[in-house]
């Protein structure tokens, strides 16, 4: 059942029933091949989906919220404005673009003509008011034919892509006879943000990780974190593989994973012995005697170390009880955008605190994902896909124009050899010229598919840096983001060229290894392995399914280096006084309640080493096309306290570029903008603070400009607006 918002007809809408389908059926019929022009069909066609809908239909208010002919004014370059009009618009909703193309659906002039419509709608979705924001949905709509979604739930200016994916995301008239697809068009009308695959993931996502923090604090008081948090990363795999199929399910259609924590429950022993068994031979793949099955080869770093101490840690039935609640969530759901983040503050026992509060949300991430990596990605493709466009067109109407072959006459054993030489001489002829011609069509058939293999080769080898990538969630929603553009590229492949479009792509595709990160925290580094995995497998069994998936299911690519970001030195010594007593300081992390006040403050119990750092210099980074991240924030006043004074003694001397007064995240803005203005990088985009206004931060961002910045500049997400 769907609750539709103020609809018209009813006040509850259910697709399924006779009557909802007779009328969908009546619909289908009346428009299918309707051949009468755009002008006058388009809003006839949309008032009627509207009622078939169930849903309120445009009509004109001063607001101007919902209507056909919403005014549009585009803004120029030059200054000068040029008028436009949107065919139907819903505030906070959607854009809807109309055409009744003259090309037949299938052929090139047809996906030309939609994707002409599609850069139309998206244009007049960027030159909105900004007051009224953008809408988070697209329709482009060839009237009696086709209807086409695209989505940026972020609504950030983003590019919108394919809904829900490049494959299904183009409704055929016929597909209305389907209840979800009129649920999904009704959702569009009513709760666009329900359809948002984060919003529904998000709930699932936080409920895992509560579970996981209240495990990881009982294992604590037993073992070190370091073990809990692999051994938990293994479980959690565990939990992945087997929910996407991964895994095989035991004789009674249980999980194999599951399968083992219900059947050992009460026999810890056993149980931590089988889990053993179970991940040294998903690491080496075969048989696997806690399954009695064959697996498949995992390999990667996550199941290495069989025999270790802590590999497998023994749990008592209650902790066993929290690992099987946990694996009951739809894993296929969980959103690795934020899991990282969540996961890492439980399995940290001073972040724990903190699990229920306010995580970095996937749009805020996008915010700074789209305009540093994927519109410019986006812009390349959309130059090539154009060209590939043009030739495929020019191959169809030379097509249309191939020489047709003469026939010998039935009467040929009449003629005289003469005659019939000459008859056999101008069919070869013409067999040659018609071979060459469609030679010449072939040829230009290739060119256009030689445009997208070109842009799928940039797309797959392409690198993109965080140098401070925590759990991963940025480098995270920009696989995803590399994922779906490179989806729009293998359809339009096989548009053009059907499989042999297809095949041409076939030898290599975006891979885990293109996302590099930095990451000083161990347990962080870890993690961050964990989500892109998790991640890049969603969404390859989601497009490809698990047939797919070829062996080893996971790599050890090294892209995450556990590491400092900006700092590099040859050894650390312990820092003594001048009586060779080992200093130290206050970790930065340990608080107590103040006697008082009952607020926290620094336990001076909570002691640290200080070192001296002997041969420090500035860290290098990999190589990237893009650097995107949230680096740490510290201020000058406080990186002693919370770094020590030979870090910093160490940092500035290695960094004389940097005046000593600036913020810490600073030093990663200056790595970046150099690596840009080198043109070593194409885009660096970093979450900064709004101090970075401020003289001593400004400094270095004008050191940049002077010193030949041949990058742009642009609006800068500040730290406290990013983060609430």
């Amino acid at each position: 059942m769907i609750q539709p918002m103020g609809a018209t007809s009813h006040t509850t809408t259910d697709f399924g029933t006779p009557e909802a389908l007779a009328s969908v059926a009546a619909f289908i019929a009346k428009w299918q091949g309707v051949q009468a022009s755009e002008l006058s069909t388009a809003q006839s066609f949309t008032l009627e989906l509207c009622e078939l809908l169930g849903v309120p239909k445009p009509h004109p208010t001063p607001e101007q919220s919902y209507m056909f002919e919403r005014p549009i004014t585009f803004q120029h370059g030059d200054g000068s404005t040029s008028a436009g009009r949107v065919d139907c618009y819903k505030r906070s909703h959607f854009v809807l673009e109309a055409k009744k193309l003259k090309a037949g659906s299938h052929t090139k002039g047809f996906d030309d003509g939609l994707l002409r419509a599609r850069s139309q709608a998206e244009a007049y979705a960027r030159a909105l008011p900004a007051a009224e924001g953008r809408p988070p949905f697209v329709l482009v709509v060839d009237v009696g034919t086709v209807i086409e979604v695209y989505a940026e739930f972020s609504r950030s200016g983003g590019t919108y892509t394919p809904f829900p994916d490049p494959r299904s995301h183009r409704l055929a008239l016929a597909d209305l006879a389907k209840p979800e697809v009129l649920a999904r068009l009704h959702a569009i009308w009513t709760a666009p943000d329900s359809l948002d695959p984060a919003r529904r993931s998000a709930q699932v996502t936080r409920e895992v990780a509560s579970l996981l923090a209240q495990l990881a604090h009982s294992l604590e008081q037993r073992h070190p974190p370091e073990q809990v948090a692999a051994f938990l990363s293994r479980c959690l795999f565990s939990m992945f593989a087997e929910d996407v199929g991964l895994l095989q399910t035991m004789g009674d259609g249980v999980g194999a994973f599951v399968g083992l924590l219900q059947n050992h429950r009460q026999r810890p022993e056993i149980l931590q012995k089988m889990l053993s068994i179970l991940w040294a031979d998903m690491d080496r793949g075969g048989f696997c005697a806690a399954l009695i099955e064959d697996v498949l080869r995992f390999n990667g770093k996550l199941f290495k170390g069989a025999g270790t101490d802590g590999y497998s840690l023994l749990l008592q039935p209650a902790e066993t009880d929290l690992l099987i609640q946990a694996a009951q969530a739809n894993w296929r759901e969980v959103e690795p955008a934020i899991f990282g983040t969540l996961l890492e503050r439980a399995l940290h026992p001073t972040e724990r605190h903190a699990l229920g509060a306010h995580y970095t949300p996937r749009a805020y991430v996008e915010r700074l994902v789209l305009p540093t990596v994927m519109q410019p990605l986006r812009a390349e493709w959309a130059n090539a896909q154009a060209a590939a466009l043009v030739l495929a067109q020019q191959a169809a109407e030379l097509e249309s124009q191939t020489p047709a072959v003469p026939t010998l006459p039935a009467n040929v054993a009449a003629l005289s050899q003469a005659q019939t030489a000459a008859l056999t001489a101008a069919n070869k002829r013409a067999m040659q010229a018609r071979a060459k011609h469609l030679a010449e069509v072939d040829a230009l058939r290739q060119q256009a598919l030689g445009h997208i293999k070109t842009f799928h080769h940039r797309l797959c080898t392409v690198r993109v840096l965080d140098p401070a990538c925590g759990s991963a969630n940025f480098l995270y929603v920009t696989l995803e983001h590399l994922k779906r553009l490179e989806a729009e590229v293998f359809t339009q492949a096989e548009d053009l060229g059907g499989a042999q479009g297809k095949l041409a792509l076939a030898a290599e595709t975006v891979t885990v290894q293109q996302l590099l990160g930095i990451e000083l925290n161990p347990r962080a580094a870890a993690l961050a392995e964990l989500v892109l995995w998790i991640g890049w497998l969603q969404w390859h069994i989601r497009t490809q399914g698990n047939a797919a998936v070829a062996e080893p299911v996971v790599h050890d690519y090294g892209n995450i280096q556990c590491r400092d970001a900006v700092l590099a030195w040859e050894r650390q010594e312990l820092a003594t006084d001048e009586h060779g007593q080992p200093l130290s300081r206050w970790d930065g992390t340990t608080f107590k309640p103040h006697p008082v006040t009952g607020q926290p403050v620094p336990d001076e119990a909570a002691q640290v080493p200080q070192w001296r750092y002997v041969g420090a210099k500035a860290a290098e980074w990999p190589q990237a096309d893009f650097i995107v991240g949230n680096p740490p924030f510290i201020g000058a006043a406080t990186m002693r306290a919370a770094l020590g004074d030979g870090y910093v003694q160490a940092l500035r001397a290695a960094w004389p570029q940097v005046p000593e007064s600036a913020d810490f995240v600073m030093y990663w803005w200056a790595k970046a903008a150099a690596l840009v203005a080198g043109g070593q990088c194409e885009r660096m985009g970093l979450i900064t603070t709004n101090s970075l206004r401020q003289t001593f931060n400004r400094r270095v961002v004008q050191a940049a400009l002077e010193g030949g910045w041949r990058g742009t500049i642009g609006p800068m997400l500040d730290r406290d607006r990013f983060r609430h």
